[in-house]
């Protein structure tokens, strides 16, 4: 019997498997061509395409290569957008991570929310050592996203990828386990004595 999937609880989302019944919520925000600038592929055009994306989604936890939460909001249930792990290596305990969201909750912070249970999970749960992250240069809402979140810049990888007709070049980041467990401890001195929230420091929108 196949484990089920895990699931992940912020203070503002719920993450979760996408199903079929997600695919019209997927589709608005897939089908924008501005969230799907920077993702390397051109904007869906079909629910068809969703499911196939949601099919993908599932064949990386079957194969052991990924996993792919979709993001919804607690007090709709509505799906905004993805975020998770492809390319593991368990022989190395590493693994690449990506995401995108919807463009009417860019700005909010939930792109900052969604990356760090994420990445905290991936370190707790999947014994990771390093995570990774490849971003376009003119992304730049996504450069913030991961620099304010613990990520550092290794390289740029140099038509690293193609897709639309053109080479990508990357930028190379990544988290390590003790970076992550670093940055956790020091966030713990933003609660005061009664547990109030600590400063929206890491809000930003992301564009992929």
């Amino acid at each position: 019997m196949n484990a089920p999937f895990p699931e992940i609880t912020t203070e503002r989302m719920h993450l979760r498997a996408a199903t079929p019944a997600d695919a019209g919520d997927m589709l608005r925000y897939l089908s924008d061509p501005e969230v799907m600038e920077h993702t390397g592929m051109e904007p869906f055009q079909t629910k068809e395409d969703v499911l196939d994306e949601i099919k993908w989604y599932h064949s990386i936890v079957e194969e052991g290569s990924g996993i792919r939460w979709g993001i919804t909001l607690k007090e709709s249930g509505k799906m905004i957008g993805s975020c998770g792990f492809h390319n593991r290596e368990p022989k190395h305990f590493r693994a690449e991570i990506g995401y995108e969201l919807s463009r009417e909750h860019w700005g909010k912070g939930l792109a900052g929310e969604a990356l760090r249970a994420v990445v905290r999970y991936g370190f707790d749960h999947l014994r990771l050592e390093r995570i990774e992250a490849l971003i376009e240069p003119e992304n730049l809402p996504s450069l913030r996203l991961v620099e304010k979140n613990g990520f550092l810049r290794e390289g740029l990888l140099r038509h690293y990828e193609y897709g639309r007709g053109r080479f990508d070049d990357l930028y190379m980041y990544s988290i390590l386990k003790e970076d992550f467990t670093a940055i956790s401890a020091l966030d713990d001195h933003f609660y005061d004595s009664d547990d109030k929230k600590k400063p929206a420091r890491n809000n930003t929108g992301v564009s992929s």
